[in-house]
């Protein structure tokens, strides 16, 4: 462990010397031009942190052989309030710096492919990017709140290229018409395979989500950043970059499940759900009084959950989430009172059943995408609170 400790403070020590270095030779005048910038675009992998893929900036000076990735997708593991700050969206995410030969050991080791694309600059624009990354690197300037959509990894690196390149503009959008944040996340969670991911994502992700992006918005992906800068151009029609090049090739593995599976779930227990309401034998009696319990309970669970991400953190994609029309926080405690009958009960019950209905028949046009795997168990939930009600 104290090998390792050393080892640590010394690479730090030798990396903060050439950080040194290399901020002194970036401040002074430079004529001769031997910058090179370029945006890396890495893809997708398998675990859902890298579903969408990753975004950095590469700096090259050939007058110092120096070569280093620029990254603003880092935190501290360390923080021993991780977990707390992550769930609160109060976790600070960080800027740092490595030389490209470890950045692309990582992904390497993941097997993804990362693309380049080398901006073409003035020297001036190239020392003004260079100076902003620097100025980014610089006490407290390396840290900001993460939020999902609008403040990442990537829309850091756009920020950086457009705002200092502002004669720079895309013209023509990079998504069709009428696209949403959810679209272009299906997208990625579709293709990746993952309809359990998307699921969750759906139920905790409010109607902020479902926002049509304009181009600039449109670029919060590493993907379509790539393809804004493809396509972006600057005065004359002179293009900001080269178009992007393959810097590495590799084929991650297949580990996609089917899509309609939390569909088909949704079903086959909504279905027993249903069948079991109108069988009047006692055991079935018993197994819809401990089902209605779990129901009450789970989805209770998920509303408080729902309203705790909305009112008691920072993550803005959280807020105005209509799926609390079905998972009602009250559940939670309707669900320790379900073996006792009370008129309070049968008025709980009423209005459950009305909010579900009204939910149901709107399903399809309230200004929120509900996936589709929900709408079952809600029907289910529908016809449970009904004969709550009449048992009442």
């Amino acid at each position: 462990m104290l090998k390792f400790q050393l080892v640590k403070k010394l690479r730090f020590i030798i990396l903060f010397s050439v950080l040194f270095l290399l901020q002194q030779h970036l401040s002074a005048q430079i004529t001769s031009c031997q910058l090179r910038i370029s945006v890396l675009t890495c893809s997708p992998a398998d675990e859902l942190y890298s579903t969408f893929g990753h975004t950095a900036i590469r700096v090259i000076d050939s007058s110092i052989h120096s070569d280093y990735v620029f990254n603003y997708g880092t935190f501290n593991f360390d923080d021993p309030d991780f977990y707390t700050k992550f769930v609160r969206g109060k976790l600070d995410y960080a800027l740092s710096v490595a030389p490209y030969n470890e950045f692309i050991l990582e992904y390497i080791a993941d097997k993804r492919t990362i693309y380049e694309q080398e901006l073409i600059l003035t020297c001036e624009q190239k020392q003004t990017i260079a100076n902003a990354l620097l100025s980014n690197l610089q006490g407290k300037n390396r840290y900001y709140k993460y939020d999902f959509l609008f403040d990442n990894c990537t829309t850091r690196v756009r920020d950086i290229i457009f705002h200092n390149v502002q004669s720079a503009q895309v013209k023509n959008p990079i998504t069709p018409t009428g696209t949403t944040y959810r679209n272009m996340l299906y997208e990625y969670l579709d293709k990746g395979g993952k309809p359990w991911s998307k699921l969750g994502i759906d139920i905790l992700l409010g109607s902020k989500t479902d926002k049509v992006v304009n181009i600039k918005q449109s670029m919060f992906l590493p993907e379509y950043l790539m393809k804004g800068v493809d396509s972006a151009v600057m005065k004359n029609n002179i293009h900001l970059a080269s178009y992007h090049k393959v810097l590495l090739q590799e084929t991650p593995p297949d580990t996609a499940s089917w899509k309609y599976a939390p569909l088909l779930f949704s079903i086959i227990i909504s279905t027993i759900i249903i069948i079991l309401s109108f069988i009047k034998k006692n055991w079935a009696t018993v197994a819809t009084k401990i089902t209605d319990s779990f129901l009450l309970y789970t989805t209770g669970i998920v509303g408080i959950l729902l309203v705790f991400m909305w009112f008691g953190t920072d993550h803005i994609v959280c807020r105005n989430n209509f799926n609390l029309f079905w998972a009602l926080p009250s559940n939670f405690f309707a669900a320790f009172l379900i073996w006792k009958k009370r008129e309070i009960m049968k008025r709980y019950y009423l209005a459950a059943s009305v909010i579900t209905a009204l939910l149901l028949v709107t399903w399809f046009i309230i200004p929120q995408h509900l996936n589709i795997a929900l709408f079952p168990l809600a029907f289910a939930g529908l016809i449970r609170y009904i004969k709550l009600y009449q048992l009442q």
